[in-house]
């Protein structure tokens, strides 16, 4: 297989947020409609996922996100077939909290609006979710599943490339 030809997933994080029994979920226009996702987003060059998902929940959500732990390593396959995409993504997941919306920020373009539903609720419209690893992250928050935030090194060479000549 020749260089060009790599498997190149698209590398996400992903932010989980419970409060009172109820998850933070943003409503976003897609190609398919109105869809549910988890505050989400690309990694992208020179970030650490850590500071990715802080970005991308403030991005979609208006709320600073406080990462806690680190849920796991998420994969999933999306085939757009009218459009010649076929995307691997592999999500990064963090549970955390937030606080409340930052008055005066607006939403990220393409996000409707932010609301929170229960576990049942979410399961309930599997339909409207942007990927089946939204409601995969929210049951793994809610039996528990937790890993310690240093699970994800970032080396500094993120934003100081090392040169080999």
């Amino acid at each position: 297989m020749a260089a060009t030809d790599r498997f190149r997933p698209s590398v996400t994080v992903a932010a989980v947020v419970a409060r009172d029994g109820r998850y933070l979920l943003v409503e976003e226009e897609t190609p398919e409609g109105l869809m549910l996702n988890n505050p989400a987003g690309h990694l992208e060059l020179g970030e650490s996922p850590i500071e990715a998902v802080v970005r991308e929940a403030l991005e979609e959500t208006a709320r600073a996100f406080v990462p806690e732990t680190f849920l796991g390593v998420y994969l999933a396959r999306f085939v757009r077939p009218a459009q010649s995409e076929d995307v691997t993504y592999v999500r990064l997941a963090f549970s955390g909290s937030v606080g409340e919306e930052i008055a005066g920020r607006t939403l990220d373009e393409g996000i409707r609006r932010t609301l929170w539903m229960s576990e049942a609720e979410l399961a309930a419209c599997a339909d409207r979710h942007r990927s089946p690893l939204v409601l995969q992250c929210v049951r793994d928050h809610a039996a528990g599943q937790r890993l310690p935030l240093q699970a994800v090194f970032a080396h500094a060479s993120l934003r100081q490339p090392a040169f080999k000549g």
